[in-house]
């Protein structure tokens, strides 16, 4: 079984992506390709920079309207795309061509779909009272947050939590699970 390669596409600062970059560092089994992204702007493209790890960024016309992307993974050998904090639905042809997951910071189907990321969800969860969330790490299809579940983890949400501490709990499962559920999706264990 050769070298698994893995592209990571995020939209933001990054966090996710330097844990799996940090996770798969001594890992002869699996290489971090390359991060994409779609904002020049996001700070996960310093973070790859710093690894070493090769960069790319695209517009939404690249992205939806050819297949540039899809052939680049291909020539590059990409066997598994990571979302990690990437905001766009992914359009039908790379969810044809490549294994997709994504990691959501909520328990999902509760608190999904579109505009439902990041300090959204926090929010929402916090203003509806739950006594849970967590993280839900799913395959991508083409619509938002409704791809085949992985892996869930939970964690308490207290009486007076506020939305930012909701976020460092959600945040501690995402960093603590999300990079040894992708390493068995990738090595099949």
């Amino acid at each position: 079984m050769g070298i698994k390669r893995i592209a990571i596409f995020a939209s933001g600062s990054g966090t996710n992506a330097e844990n799996i970059f940090t996770y798969f560092a001594e890992n002869e089994q699996v290489d971090i390709d390359s991060l994409w992204s779609n904002k020049a702007d996001a700070f996960a493209l310093e973070r790859a920079r710093k690894f070493g790890v090769e960069t790319f960024v695209f517009n939404r016309d690249k992205f939806y309207g050819t297949d540039d992307i899809v052939d680049t993974l291909r020539k590059r050998k990409v066997d598994l795309i990571v979302l990690a904090g990437f905001l766009w639905l992914i359009p039908e042809n790379l969810v044809r061509n490549f294994t997709i997951v994504n990691i959501h910071p909520a328990l999902l189907p509760k608190y999904g779909g579109k505009g439902m990321y990041g300090m959204n969800v926090h929010k929402a969860v916090v203003a509806n009272g739950e006594k849970e969330s967590g993280i839900s790490i799913h395959y991508v299809n083409e619509s938002y947050d409704e791809g085949k579940m992985i892996f869930q983890a939970s964690c308490p949400v207290l009486p007076d939590d506020t939305p930012d501490e909701v976020a460092q709990k959600v945040h501690q499962l995402e960093y603590e699970h999300f990079p040894k559920v992708i390493e068995k999706v990738l090595l099949g264990q």
